[in-house]
Order: C-alpha cells, then sequence, then structure tokens
C-alpha cells in the first residue's frame, strides 16, 4: 500500500471534486450535487433507496456518463479524461466478488495478474494483502467454503491489488452477522488517511462509527453534510437513526 497511500508530510488536496453532477433518465435521478472529498478521507454516502446514491458512485467509477456536470478524481474529469481515471479507483461491490473455486491466495494473484503483474510480483502482493487482512488463516481454501465474513474481507482484498487511491466500497457488510461486522470494521479504519474511501451503507451504526464525514442524499440531492455530530446537531437528534430519518425525509423510509 506504500505506493499509493499519503506521503508524510504531504499537503492533502481534494481527491473528489463534484460540480453539478447530474443524470436524467425520465427525471433527474441526481440533481446538481456539489461536494469535494478530501484525500485521505473516509466519507459516508447515505440516503434510502433510489436516493441516487449507485447513480453517484457510478459516475464516479466512470461507469455512467454524467448528463450535465462533471466530477473530478485527484484532478482528471470523468466526463473527459476516464482513461486517466480508471487506474486511480477501484470499487468493492455489494456483490461479493471473488472466484469460488479458487483459494485466497489464487485469487489474490489472479487478480494482480491481470493488472499486469508477473508470477514473482504478484505473489508478493497476494502476501502482503493476505497479511494485511489477516488472511493467513484462511490462505489455502477455496472461496466458495468461506464465511460471508471472510469472503467480503478478501474482496476487498481484492479491489486493493491495483493499489487505487480512491476506493469505493459498496455496502461493504451487507448480510454480515455483528462479530463479522466488527471484524471488518477495523480492517477498513486501517485504510483511512492511506486512500481515500467512498462508503455506502444502510448500517447506520457503521456510517457513524468508521466515517470522518457523512453526506445525507434524498431525491438526487446532497440534503446535509457534516460529522455524525453535526447531523445530530443539525437534525436536533439524539441518536444518529433519528437524525438521518429527519435529513432524509421520513416519508421516504421504508
Amino acid at each position: 500500500m506504500s505506493e499509493c497511500g499519503l506521503k508524510a508530510g504531504s499537503e492533502r488536496m481534494n481527491a473528489i471534486e463534484l460540480t453539478n453532477l447530474t443524470r436524467v433518465y425520465d427525471r433527474p435521478v441526481v440533481d446538481h450535487l456539489n461536494l469535494t472529498i478530501g484525500e485521505g478521507e473516509l466519507f459516508g454516502l447515505l440516503g434510502v433507496n433510489g436516493a441516487g446514491k449507485t447513480t453517484t458512485i457510478r459516475m464516479l467509477s466512470c461507469l455512467t456518463a454524467p448528463t450535465e456536470g462533471d466530477a473530478r478524481i485527484l484532478g482528471h474529469s470523468v466526463a473527459k479524461e476516464s482513461g486517466l481515471v480508471k487506474p486511480l479507483i477501484n470499487v468493492s461491490p455489494q456483490e461479493t466478488a471473488v472466484a469460488p473455486l479458487l483459494t485466497v491466495r489464487e485469487n489474490l494473484e489472479l487478480i494482480a495478474g491481470i493488472y499486469g503483474s508477473g508470477r514473482k510480483q504478484a505473489a508478493e502482493k497476494a502476501s502482503r494483502l493476505i497479511e494485511q487482512f489477516s488472511l493467513q488463516e484462511v490462505e489455502h481454501k477455496r472461496a466458495k467454503i468461506l464465511s460471508g465474513g471472510w469472503q467480503r474481507r478478501l474482496s476487498i482484498a481484492m479491489a486493493l491489488v491495483s493499489e487505487p487511491r480512491v476506493l469505493f466500497l459498496d455496502e461493504p457488510t451487507l448480510g454480515l452477522d455483528v462479530l463479522a461486522r466488527r471484524g471488518l470494521w477495523a480492517h477498513i479504519r486501517a485504510l483511512k488517511g492511506k486512500i481515500t474511501l467512498i462508503l455506502t451503507t444502510h448500517y447506520l451504526e457503521e456510517a457513524e462509527a468508521l466515517c470522518d464525514r457523512i453526506g445525507v442524499m434524498a431525491h438526487g440531492r446532497l440534503v446535509a453534510l457534516g460529522t455524525a455530530a453535526e447531523l445530530k446537531a443539525q437534525a436536533g437528534a439524539d441518536s444518529f437513526e433519528d437524525a438521518f430519518v429527519r435529513l432524509a425525509g421520513e416519508g421516504d423510509v421504508k
């Protein structure tokens, strides 16, 4: 991770800058979104289903073109310079993205090879990530027999093989039990300050525990922005869950 992490003593810049970012289908799904996210920040993007989070992430990861506006990832336009943006980012999707018949090590070495590493370098990268994510216990087990927690840990490790400077984590602990979720939190926390992390989650305690700042979306717009404590104060709520309901719009919560 040293190659992609922030250099000690370096001045932080904005990793992501959204300017009137918009996506229209039959209606505006993302509506003139303006936002900056600092380099090394762990930023939470929250909202009920249909708020526009997924479409925003798809535009930031160059999978969907903006209808209007733009976003810049480390200075490069997602609309005009996607070829420069893509090597800087990666996505850990909601669906666990592992090859079930390969072992943990083989999954990591396969992805490293896809990104251009030779056999020796791929093995070195796999070893480093196995240690970083404490995967030694399951290193030689096929992915299909792993628990959901181990699979999610492996999936995030695989997303880091390319040494991205920006990583999108889409519902990283979805479906995990409390112990597995808390275990994965520790590994996500360890990445803070080294790379920029964008987290989407429906587990509000997860966002409150992990994120430096949180943006709340509703109807394609950013309706609130700040730390968990600032959002509670803004909403006049004692709990972050109550704050989220008030800020996102109680009528939208299913």
